[in-house]
């Protein structure tokens, strides 16, 4: 094991996730401000964010494309990505997430844990990041540090590990009292920097309460602090950062932290915590990845083979910009790495530190890094680059399946192959975009994960590109599924026109799955050779398609070839595909199906002399109320809503 003073332990790569208009951004600003890389406070409601640089971001006031920027901070470099809170850009929290060692889960002091929140939260599980969390807003009117620590409690199943207490309320919130180290910390008007001095004796009691209430969590959770608390009844600054450190790394505490950074108060600590708490690349498992179906891992060396994840490409006017994380080895200006996935050689034109839209040159880039290279023709979001001699594919990040599309199309025919080129470019960049030409009407259709997700595809493809764009009323994804399935059919193809016949046999029987598709072989005696099963499941995945209720995509059943028989000279793998693929349509025609739509979590906060209109809307539209909270003089009403019911609706609910 290497020692702390090796750089890479001086690094931290982390993502700020928050749901929508949390205040991710505005932490962002505030932490490059603190840095001392930027000497002016951007500000989302006046468009002169860093990170939010593109213009419809600044249009529209929210984060839609995740930036990464890097700082230093305590002799640390913090490489951060603030990522979108919207749920139509899942997908670039799913990509950042992937390269990322660690995060900042932002959460509102008046609404605590909103719909956002929890799905950002529970991707970052599913990528086993490491997490703090800040509780921002405090100084509006209804904020509660602890009504929010609860929510997270409640919703997202972490232990949290609550290190201040905030010094005033609403208005009057004006500092901290930092519980690890028993100082109080506070920030006059328009000051950056706090001033600290003693706790306040007004609220020495309590954050003595809260402190032992931290030591014996803390205590219960991590082995050495309890040895110490068990001896001298208390536990040292020092002891209580290191465990506080080691349980954010394991992921059995979540270390809570507040402020307002409008306000600037409170990202100094926040900053603190990231260094003290979140972890180093050295601190990570090392990357796993497979080099001919065998796994193997890499360790965070830059004396390793290289091996980097491209998790975001971008085109701008200067050429393409491919965002990389390396996880080992080193890589120059002017170096070759090898694409695995495709076998080709591509060739690193510059190395860029990133700031936003900004960029500085490197010469080289190491294990821990996050940086952007040009001169990659065929990187995607989700290609392994790596040393030739040292080939490894790294998992990509997942890919969501597209819920909404529209039909565009150019006012003038001729411009139909720029609008190819253009779309073609947006799902390179994006691959949660999805474009397609529809085989019965010719249209072209873009799908994606929501109206506003398209609305800035297609208002992109019109400012980047200046073509003149219709687009068609937007339309939901459906799929089919099996409710009751079907046993023992039989499906013959038999077809003789002159020359080689074919010939296929099978027997199917299809029943209900909670996975997408599975495909079983149970015959026995050879009856029907593994080479014709292979073909008969490739047949069945054709067959996936298009269902019987409405030609949409099939999904959730399981398919077991049971029996068969061959043709000693017309059996083939093409009969026994084209068997698979008619067989499973026909059995998919005796079994009862349903379809299915998507649906979206919908939370509406309206004042009360409104709730009922609201409710009704709801109802007229399928919604399920799950939920109704007073909360800050206004009812946040909680629904499940299908998505198709939703084109429009924000516009309608601000008319009421």
């Amino acid at each position: 094991m290497r020692t702390t003073t090796d750089p890479l332990a001086t690094v931290r790569n982390l993502g700020i996730l928050a749901h929508v208009d949390a205040g991710k951004t505005t932490v962002t600003e505030r932490i490059l401000y603190a840095t001392g890389t930027t000497h002016k406070r951007g500000e989302v409601h006046d468009g002169t964010t860093v990170t939010d640089f593109d213009p419809q971001e600044r249009d529209r006031g929210i984060t839609i494309f995740a930036a990464a920027v890097s700082c230093t901070w305590d002799g640390h470099r913090i490489n951060l990505i603030d990522t979108p809170g919207h749920v139509d850009f899942a997908d670039e929290v799913e990509r950042s997430l992937r390269v990322l060692d660690g995060a900042v889960a932002v959460f509102d002091a008046v609404a605590g844990v909103e719909p956002q929140s929890e799905s950002v939260w529970r991707q970052a599980d599913r990528y086993g990041v490491p997490r703090i969390a800040f509780v921002n807003k405090l100084d509006r009117a209804g904020a509660d540090l602890d009504t929010a620590v609860e929510s997270i409690r409640r919703r997202l199943h972490p232990a949290p590990l609550v290190v201040q207490v905030p010094i005033g309320s609403e208005d009057g919130f004006t500092g901290v009292v930092d519980l690890v180290r028993m100082r109080a910390l506070i920030w006059a008007d328009g000051a950056v920097v706090a001033e600290e001095v003693p706790v306040p004796d007004g609220l020495l009691a309590e954050a003595v309460r809260r402190r032992r209430l931290l030591e014996v969590a803390v205590a219960e959770r991590h082995p050495a602090a309890l040895e110490e608390f068990c001896d001298r009844e208390t536990l040292s600054a020092a002891t209580l950062t290191a465990a506080l450190r080691d349980l954010t790394h394991s992921g059995d505490g979540v270390v809570v932290l507040c402020g307002s950074a409008y306000r600037n108060r409170g990202i100094e600590p926040l900053l603190d915590a990231v260094v003290a708490y979140l972890p180093s690349p050295l601190d990570v498992p090392a990357v796993q990845g497979t080099h001919d179906g065998t796994p193997e891992e890499r360790l965070a060396d830059p004396a390793a083979p290289f091996a980097a994840l491209a998790f975001k490409v971008t085109a701008t006017a200067t050429g393409r910009l491919t965002y990389l994380r390396v996880y080992s080895g080193t890589i120059e200006k002017g170096d070759a790495v090898w694409d695995a996935a495709t076998g080709r050689t591509e060739r690193v034109g510059r190395i860029l530190r990133v700031r936003a839209d900004r960029h500085a040159p490197l010469e080289r880039a190491v294990a821990g890094d996050i940086v952007v290279v040009v001169g990659l023709k065929s990187a995607r979001a989700g290609t392994t680059l790596c040393a030739r001699d040292a080939p490894l594919v790294l998992e990509p990040p997942s890919v969501p399946e597209p819920v909404v599309s529209v039909a565009v199309e150019v006012q003038r025919s001729t411009e139909t192959d720029r609008l190819t080129a253009a779309l073609a470019r947006l799902a390179e960049e994006d691959p949660s975009l999805a474009v397609r030409t529809d085989a019965e009407t010719g249209q072209t259709l873009l799908s994606g994960m929501g109206e506003l997700h398209l609305e800035v595809a297609v208002e992109k493809v019109r400012r980047d590109h200046g073509l003149d764009v219709n687009v068609g009323r937007p339309r939901v994804s459906y799929r089919e599924t099996v409710s009751r399935g079907v046993s023992g059919l039989v499906f013959r193809h038999v077809k003789q026109d002159g020359g080689a016949g074919q010939f296929a046999h099978v027997v199917l029987d299809v029943e209900p799955s909670d996975e997408d598709f599975v495909f079983r072989s149970a015959v026995v005696g050879g009856r029907v050779p593994q080479e014709y099963v292979r073909a008969v499941e490739a047949g069945c995945r054709d067959a996936l398609a298009e269902g019987p209720l409405g030609g949409h995509p099939v999904t959730g059943l399981r398919v077991t070839l049971t029996d068969g028989s061959t043709h000693v000279k017309d059996s083939s793998d093409t009969a026994f595909r084209t068997a698979g693929r008619l067989g499973l349509r026909e059995a998919l025609r005796a079994c009862a199906t349903v379809l299915l739509e998507p649906v979206a979590e919908v939370t509406v906060t309206v004042p009360e002399d409104a709730v009922g209109t609201v409710l009704g809307d709801l109802a007229a539209r399928r919604g399920r109320v799950s939920g109704s909270v007073v909360r800050g003089g206004a009812t946040v009403v909680t629904a499940t809503v299908p998505l198709a019911e939703l084109f429009g609706y924000a516009t309608r609910l601000r008319r009421h």
